[in-house]
Parts: C-alpha cells; sequence; structure tokens
C-alpha cells in the first residue's frame, strides 16, 4: 500500500488514545497548549525519534543538521531561504584567492567581537584564528570528522588573530571552494577550547557554537531547549528560545500542530499528506528545496550482488512510477541521473534515455540477467530501514518489486540514527539514501570515490558500493579550470556508474514542513541545505 493511501482521518478518540499512548495526558495536553499560548519559545516537532550528534563536523540527519544550523556558523553562509546565494558569515567579507608560490591562497578576515556561548566548562570567549584554523583541521581529519575527504590537500594558517588563510594544493573555483567554507558540514565552525574541554565524545550532546541560540538542556528521546544567545553578532533573537522536540511518529506532530502544542513541525513528503494539511484553517504548508535525491547504491562486495547483470536485474525490475507514487508530483520527481537534475553537471533525461541507462522497467530482461549471472531462483537479502517515513516506505516498496524476480527482502526497521550508524557498518547490501549535495563534486567524491568508502575508505564517507572505476575523473574534474570540460567528466564519470549500475536513480523530494500561521521564519523558503525552514534570529511566532 502507498504512502498516499494511508491518510488517516483525525477524530477526538484517536487524537487522544494516540497522545495516551505517546505518554501524554489530555490534562498534560492542555496545560501544554495554554503554556505555548503564552510563552514567546517556538515549539517544533522534529521527524526523528532522537538526536545523532550535536557535532556538526558528523551531522548528517536532518534532525542534526536543523540543530547544529541552529547553533553553528561557517566562515560564509547560504544566504537563509535561499541555498544559491552566498553571504559572509564569520568572515567580515568574501575572499579573493591569490596564487603564492604556486599554490591558491584564500584569505578571510574575521568579523571582530564573535563571542561563543559560554557554557559548564568554559566561559564566553571572543572567537579568533585559532579557533577557526582548529576547526578546519578538525573537519580534515577522518578520525574527527565525516567529511575529511573534501579538504584533502588544504592547510590552513592563523596569520593574525583575526585572519586565516587556506593553502590549496591545487586552484579551485569559487563555486566548488565557497561550499567547503560556509555553514554546511565540514564548514562550520567550531569552539577549539569547547571540543579540548568536552572531548570529541562530549561535543555530540554539548554544542558550543557562536550562533542565535545556546543549547539550555537537552532532554534524551524528548526534546532540546534552546536559549537566545543574547552576545550574537547579528542580534539577540526575537524568540525567547526554541523548544525543539523529537517525535518521529508524523500523526504525534500532526497532532500537536493542530492542538496548538506545537507551531512547526516536519511533515510528510506525500502529496495526500500536505492537500489534507492544507484544508486545516489557520494552518500553512510550506513545500521547498533543496529536493533531496532518493538512490539505491549496491554494495558489490557483497556476493550476491558482486555480477554487473545482477545489479542490472535489479535495475530493470524496479519502477520509478512506483516510487514516484509513494510521494506524489506535487512533491517530487523522477531521476535518471546520479546528481540530482538541478545539479550543474548532472545528466539530462535525455542524455540517459539516448544511451539507453534509463533501465526502464523490464521484468523478462531481469529474469535473463539474473539467469546468465547463474541466480534464475533468486536469492535473499537481510537490510534494515530507518523508521522516517521517506526510507521506510521506499524500503518497502523495493522489497516488493524485487519479490516479482524472486528477490527476496527481510526487513529490520529501526530508528533513524541508528539507520546512519548502521549503514556505514556496511550492514545493508543494499543502501537507500536521500539527500543533497551543493556540488557536483561534493555528491561525486562522497558516494562515489574509493576514498570515501564506508568502514573501508581512507576518508569514509558515504560510498555505500565501495565504488573505484571513477577516482581519476573525480579528481580530474575537481582541478579542471574550464568549465565545460569539468561538465564533460562530471558527466562521463555518471555515465559509468550508470553503466556498472553501482547506484539506481529513483527520485527527488523536496522538503515538506507544516506551521501554524502566526509562525514566520523571517525568510521566503526557496531552497535550505539545513533540510528546515531554517530557525534564526528573525524567527517570531504570534499565538491567539
Amino acid at each position: 500500500m502507498s504512502a498516499r493511501n494511508v491518510t488517516k482521518k483525525i477524530t477526538r478518540r484517536r487524537f487522544l488514545s494516540t497522545a495516551l499512548a505517546a505518554g501524554i495526558g489530555e490534562s498534560v495536553l492542555a496545560r501544554t497548549s495554554r503554556a505555548a499560548a503564552a510563552d514567546n519559545i517556538l515549539h517544533f516537532g522534529q521527524s526523528e525519534a532522537d538526536l545523532g550528534t550535536a557535532d556538526p563536523h558528523y551531522a548528517a540527519g536532518t534532525q542534526d543538521r536543523a540543530l547544529v544550523d541552529m547553533i553553528f556558523n561557517g566562515l560564509l553562509r547560504f544566504k537563509p531561504g535561499d541555498g544559491s546565494a552566498f553571504e559572509p558569515d564569520l568572515a567580515a567579507a568574501f575572499p579573493k584567492p591569490t596564487v603564492v608560490a604556486g599554490k591558491q591562497v584564500w584569505t578571510f578576515k574575521l568579523r571582530k567581537g564573535v563571542m561563543w556561548h559560554p557554557s559548564d566548562k568554559v566561559p564566553a570567549y571572543e572567537m579568533t584564528s585559532e579557533d577557526v584554523v582548529y576547526s578546519l583541521q578538525k573537519a580534515a581529519d577522518k578520525a574527527r570528522s565525516a567529511y575529511s575527504a573534501l579538504y584533502t590537500g588544504m592547510t590552513f594558517q592563523a596569520l593574525d588573530p583575526t585572519t586565516v588563510g587556506i593553502v590549496l594544493d591545487s586552484p579551485l573555483s569559487p563555486n566548488l571552494f565557497y561550499p567547503l567554507v560556509t555553514n554546511y558540514a565540514g564548514g562550520f565552525i567550531v569552539s577549539k577550547r569547547a571540543v579540548e574541554a568536552y572531548g570529541l565524545d562530549g561535543v555530540k550532546t554539548h554544542p558550543v557554537g557562536t550562533g542565535p541560540f545556546i543549547l539550555r538542556r537537552y532532554s534524551p528521546k524528548e526534546r532540546m531547549e534552546l536559549a537566545p544567545n543574547p552576545q550574537y553578532f547579528r542580534g539577540r533573537a526575537k524568540l525567547d528560545g526554541v523548544d525543539y522536540r523529537y517525535m518521529a511518529d508524523g500523526f504525534s506532530r500532526e497532532l500537536g500542530l493542530r492542538g496548538g502544542q506545537l507551531d512547526g513541525i516536519n511533515g510528510q513528503q506525500d502529496e495526500a499528506w500536505v492537500g489534507k494539511m492544507q484544508a486545516v484553517p489557520k494552518l500553512k504548508v510550506d513545500i521547498f528545496g533543496v529536493g533531496e535525491s532518493t538512490v539505491l547504491y549496491f554494495n558489490q562486495t557483497v556476493r550476491q550482488l558482486s555480477r554487473k547483470e545482477v545489479r542490472q536485474a535489479i535495475a530493470y525490475t524496479l519502477n520509478r512510477d512506483e516510487f514516484l507514487g509513494l510521494i506524489g508530483k506535487k512533491v517530487g520527481q523522477k531521476i535518471y541521473a546520479p546528481l540530482a537534475p538541478f545539479t550543474i553537471g548532472a545528466l539530462t533525461e535525455n542524455e540517459v534515455v539516448a544511451k539507453g541507462l534509463d533501465y526502464k522497467t523490464n521484468l523478462e530482461k531481469a529474469k535473463s540477467l539474473l539467469a546468465e549471472a547463474g541466480v534464475s531462483g533468486g536469492f535473499s537479502l537481510d537490510l534494515v530501514t530507518s523508521e522516517l517515513n521517506i526510507y521506510k516506505v521506499h524500503y518497502e516498496s523495493m522489497q516488493a518489486q524485487l519479490a516479482k524476480v524472486g528477490i527476496q527482502i527481510r526487513l529490520r526497521v529501526v530508528d533513524h540514527p541508528s539507520y546512519h550508524a548502521l549503514i556505514r557498518k556496511d550492514t545493508n547490501p543494499i543502501v537507500i539514501y536521500v539527500a543533497f549535495r551543493p556540488t557536483a563534486e561534493i555528491y561525486l567524491r562522497s558516494f562515489y570515490h574509493s576514498a570515501s568508502a564506508v568502514v573501508s575508505g581512507a576518508h569514509p564517507d558515504t560510498n555505500f558500493a565501495h565504488y573505484s572505476a571513477i577516482d581519476d575523473l573525480i579528481d580530474k574534474a575537481r582541478v579542471e579550470t574550464t568549465a565545460a570540460k569539468q561538465v564533460d567528466m562530471w558527466k562521463e564519470a555518471q555515465v559509468k556508474i550508470l553503466q556498472d549500475m553501482v547506484a539506481y536513480p529513483v527520485s527527488y523530494a523536496n522538503q515538506v514542513y507544516a506551521r501554524s500561521a502566526g509562525l514566520d521564519y523571517g525568510h521566503p523558503l526557496k531552497s535550505v541545505l539545513a533540510l528546515y525552514p531554517g530557525i534564526d534570529e528573525t524567527t517570531r511566532v504570534q499565538r491567539g
């Protein structure tokens, strides 16, 4: 059954029974609703059961990317609500590259007077170049970061207390360099003293940043309470805090929003749900980018998937229309290339079809390929899926589709942080991953370069297929200074991926959030790389 067909009608009985099942009594609901109406704190329901990590250099799940976005800054930042534009953040201005002794040098002048959040181990102090260099070195260290591969060939220098130099062995264009120093992934700047005081394990739950909100209290599997940063360099937030709740059950989040206990929630990437919520008075639904691509990755080191014919048979079995039916055209679209269609360097649908690499559904051809590989009777695989709806429905659909050619999938559901941890330990022979990356270089390097192979790579990241056939193309494209040649190499790499069928592109889905009419995020919503609407010092909420 598709997710679009399981929309539930809400009744007061169902509202109360679900709330009680979640441990929330009717009197508590009423009391919480009255409290929400009286305070100036934003009550926000996120779609995962708990924090994964608050270390921004490991944050990958939606719940973690959104949280660190409220606490940390980068040297540059994506314009709030618009991920296609850059602005200076901790840097006072955009840097201009120079060439020194054959190497490219980017020199950043830092804002003065930026203060780190106070914590129970480190009092507030002014950020300096020492913090920035320490942070970027951490981001580039595979023992302390999930994004280290992206910083290969870079060295970092504190030229004086407010000046940082980044030296690149090989030059990068601004379009490839800027995303590495923005408020995203390895680009977040952390406090040297706080990381050293808490240790790498401690910072997972004790984030200390320079952003608009400060950690007040973390209650595991319940909420993260944030307070406004009174010394924030852009000014104190209009909100008196953020009550960031972990609520994996979508129906509970919906109930909380309808009942006034929540001001905003992570919604369902499902056009039926969107239509239902758009009909509710005084509620609004936001659909915005970035569109995250859903892609299936086949682990070539697993015996059953080691032959190309088997992977191609799976591709010919799958049906993109069935997958798209899970979310609807109002929310997403089918994709045919490893790079999302709005990424510079992506193959177009026509280019993929012209090369015969779209793998249009053909069960007879799939069975023939399985027979050729010596597994005409099929085989079975054990997989885990995240509890998150967008993952779960895709795994379940794949399970049903592959059964048509005798491939049996045994599924086990785990919470979202556990899913991320398990797939990075090579648990799944087939990994479904929903993601966006800001450039073709980051996308291809993270998912298809051998250095990024999970567990075994020099800089383990998200190469779940253990693919290594396009390393040379990725490396050459990174330093190519002619844009057209660079794009040609990225396209050649994608053709090779599809020919080898190590990844099957399915669709992309935009972000879906719902809010009360009184919640104003403070900026228009076009695209947000942090995968949520963006809560900052300009956000405000009015009730009543």
